[in-house]
């Protein structure tokens, strides 16, 4: 039988830590380089003061032509909004051949409503919340398993992102509480930049009476306005290279 489908670790937004407080040391480093700068300017008056006034150049500068005709539109592989503002369920990997649907969906058609993408988390209706601040606009996603105990759960995250960086506030929120995780072996994700995209392994399963134990894997990195999220449950260990392979291939659809 399939694995309880255990709630993502992730809390809500607002449960992130805030940004680190400047030191003491800093402020005053900071203090002492506006006095250099302040004296080296005073310096730099009184010698030129006595130097001899220097000829300025002309102001006639030469006539720069203007280009003629359009600047050639980027093609759909080199502009990423192409992919991402249109059905952006296309960008989603698809199930390998003889998987079957999984017992848990979470969405409807390769889609999660707000409602639904918030209640994946502990604490959904402040998770709720923190997604209606962060200018949620719509989240794609698709599951499958494979064999009875073996499932995969995907979802791509898109904000509006006027205000501010939502998509990288989240993948991070992710990665936060994934590292928190005893046991947790991590890697970095190719093709996502220095630290953006971080795949996860957990070697200590989740265990209830009654159920079998619980491996989880997870992966998480931003494009833009999209944030990905990956989940791998298994009864047995997962390796790294399964949740390595499932993050790099959907990395590269973005």
């Amino acid at each position: 039988m399939e694995g309880p489908e255990r709630v993502d670790e992730a809390e809500p937004v607002s449960a992130r830590p805030g940004p680190r407080p400047r030191g003491r040391t800093t402020l005053m480093i900071a203090g002492a380089a506006v006095l250099g700068i302040v004296a080296g300017v005073c310096t730099g008056y009184v010698i030129q003061a006595g130097r001899a006034p220097t000829a300025l150049p002309s102001l006639s500068q030469p006539v720069v032509g203007q280009a003629v005709g359009e600047v050639e539109p980027l093609s759909a592989a080199q502009d990423r909004r192409v992919r991402t503002d249109g059905d952006l369920r296309k960008a989603l990997i698809a199930p390998p051949a003889g998987a079957k649907d999984s017992r848990t969906p979470r969405g409807r058609d390769g889609w999660a409503d707000l409602p639904t993408y918030a209640n994946g988390y502990k604490g959904p209706a402040t998770t709720f919340d923190d997604l209606v601040t962060d200018e949620f606009r719509r989240a794609a996603t698709v599951s499958w398993r494979v064999g009875e105990t073996y499932s995969v759960h995907i979802n791509l995250v898109q904000f509006r992102q006027e205000s501010k960086r939502a998509a990288l506030e989240w993948a991070e929120n992710g990665r936060y509480w994934a590292a928190k995780e005893p046991d947790t072996r991590d890697w970095h994700v190719p093709g996502t930049g220095d630290g953006n995209g971080v795949a996860y392994v957990h070697d200590t399963p989740d265990r209830k009476p009654g159920y079998l134990p619980l491996y989880e894997a997870e992966a998480y990195a931003w494009r833009a306005d999209v944030c990905m999220e990956i989940h791998v449950y298994d009864s047995k260990p997962i390796p790294k290279a399964k949740i390595m392979d499932l993050a790099e291939r959907q990395v590269g659809k973005l």
